[in-house]
């Protein structure tokens, strides 16, 4: 098991019934995504709603691209994964009366279905799952350790099964081979690739870069999620704005205190996130601002402080007040909906390599993913990997071969390593963000390529170092997300270009793209 956020520790703690689990993770155990997810998670438990809503909304967001059997199993399944999180401990908030769930709205959902800690969602979770998962006899942790590229049984074999993973150790740069009956993606997303981001640094996208280095398929990786507010401060390296904030009646306005969104759609602040990122990267452009305004001032103080007690505590840090002043926010990376093709029950395209959670591409988020979906999909769809691979009769631990080094030598140019890291999150930013141009993907598919030789040449030269793998791995994420960004000749979801603004519906298709047949359309809609 690789990442030991909510897909990977939900996967050990099932697995675990039957097997002994390894869970590597390349920093701390809590240090995930997952933790830092301030919303909640999407499920219909409100006798008002329906499981048929929460799939007719997330079909809609999905701009076409959601398979609809794997969004229906995510919303019918999230009610009983949701009981199970808390018989781990998970203290969910409640209404006064302590019975029923206390239920949010966000972007793109008809209905109040978002159930939350608070807005410190990913943190209770987070926390109950690694008590958990640290006390079970079957788990092990590895912590600090980064895994370099996965090992296949057969090297340079198309379809070869993934026997285990080489590993470096960050405190000595000791690299190891562990070997894997099974091999679990739980990796998160990519969002360190771009210069802003809400992502923690731990998202360099290691999954999806591994995955594709060993010839596994890929899907979608130009619907890259933009979240339309994160604080813009100068000591706020990535602090996101919950879309809970709109869902209780928060309102985005300009510098001058009029509103916009209205004008871009009848929704206004409740519209799905790439169209409100969307608009207000448009505005930021159009009036020359560095940021627009968040405003809860018109909200009862007392409602906004025990609704969003996390949020109003670091806003503090920073000198601000939520409940008296209106918040600086600019767009942000946020998650990706592309990643390693995955079924309903995490098998990928390699034998003994399974992916769940924000590294997997299912068919829940099609496009766009609706707001709340992501540690839905964790929740549920890790817990059916890990019972279908419990089911599978029992092999032996294959062999491993160990790490060559080669010739690699210690490198005395580790500045190297620092500044194609940040040319590439700039012109990521710049060239192939929220609004993209067949010219900007042109600029960017020059630089990354000079780029990825250059880091290529660094990597078979010096000793592998953690800094030194994520540059390699976020450099070819950047390649794979701008070759995909100008394969699709339209503008769908996420994915938007001047140069083709509008959707085609020829184009109502993944696409795919692995190592050895490059970048193509699937052969037919809702089908990888």
């Amino acid at each position: 098991m690789i990442g030991s956020g909510i897909s990977g520790l939900c996967y050990a703690l099932e697995a675990a019934r039957t097997a002994d689990v390894l869970v590597l993770t390349k920093g701390s155990r809590e240090d995930t995504a997952t933790r830092w997810a301030q919303g909640g998670i999407a499920s219909a438990l409100d006798p008002a709603d329906s499981v048929e809503a929460h799939v007719r909304d997330t079909l809609a967001a999905g701009a076409g691209l959601c398979h609809p059997d794997v969004v229906r199993t995510c919303a019918a399944e999230g009610p009983s994964r949701i009981a199970a999180l808390e018989t781990l401990g998970v203290r969910f908030s409640r209404t006064d009366g302590g019975v029923d769930f206390d239920l949010g709205r966000e972007g793109g959902h008809s209905a109040r279905r978002i159930v939350h800690a608070g807005d410190m969602t990913g943190r209770e979770v987070e926390d109950a799952l690694v008590r958990a998962a640290s006390a079970h006899p079957r788990i092990r942790f590895l912590e600090h350790h980064m895994a370099i590229d996965l090992v296949l049984e057969r090297r340079h074999e198309r379809g070869s099964p993934v026997t285990g993973a080489f590993v470096v150790e960050k405190a000595t740069g000791r690299v190891r081979t562990i070997a894997a009956r099974t091999t679990v993606l739980a990796t998160g997303g990519a969002g360190k690739a771009y210069l802003y981001t809400s992502n923690p640094d731990v998202a360099t996208g290691d999954g999806i870069a591994m995955a594709y280095r060993a010839g596994a398929l890929l899907a979608d990786l130009e619907f890259v999620q933009f979240h339309p507010t994160c604080l813009y401060h100068p000591a706020a390296k990535n602090f996101l704005l919950s879309e809970a904030l709109r869902g209780e009646g928060a309102v985005v306005r300009r510098l001058d205190g009029s509103t916009f969104l209205e004008a871009y759609d009848p929704r206004g602040a409740l519209a799905p996130r790439d169209i409100v990122a969307r608009a207000i990267d448009a505005e930021m452009k159009r009036t020359g601002d560095d940021h627009v305004l968040l405003d809860l001032t018109h909200l009862d103080p007392a409602f906004v402080l025990r609704r969003f007690p996390g949020i109003a505590e670091r806003c503090r840090e920073y000198g601000l007040d939520l409940t008296r002043q209106p918040l600086p926010v600019v767009p942000a990376a946020h998650y990706f909906c592309g990643g390693v093709v995955a079924d309903l029950d995490g098998r990928t395209s390699l034998p003994g390599l399974l992916a769940v959670g924000e590294v997997a591409c299912t068919g829940l988020h099609g496009a766009n993913r609706l707001a709340s979906n992501s540690l839905l999909e964790g929740l549920v769809l890790a817990q059916r990997a890990a019972a279908r691979a419990a089911a599978e009769p029992p092999r032996p631990v294959p062999e491993a071969p160990a790490w060559d080094p080669g010739g690699a030598e210690p490198s005395d140019e580790r500045v190297v390593v620092s500044q194609d890291w940040d040319e590439i999150r700039r012109f990521l930013w710049n060239y192939v963000g929220i609004v993209r141009s067949d010219r900007r993907l042109a600029r960017a598919a020059r630089r990354i390529a000079l780029l990825r030789e250059e880091i290529r040449e660094y990597y078979w030269k010096y000793q592998v170092t953690a800094d030194l793998c994520e540059l390699r791995n976020i450099a070819a994420v950047a390649d794979l997300v701008i070759r995909c960004a100008q394969f699709r000749r339209e503008s769908r979801g996420l994915h938007y270009t001047v140069d083709h603004p509008e959707p085609r519906d020829e184009w109502a298709r993944h696409t795919l793209v692995d190592r050895w047949d490059g970048v193509r359309l699937a052969a037919e809609p809702g089908r990888f």
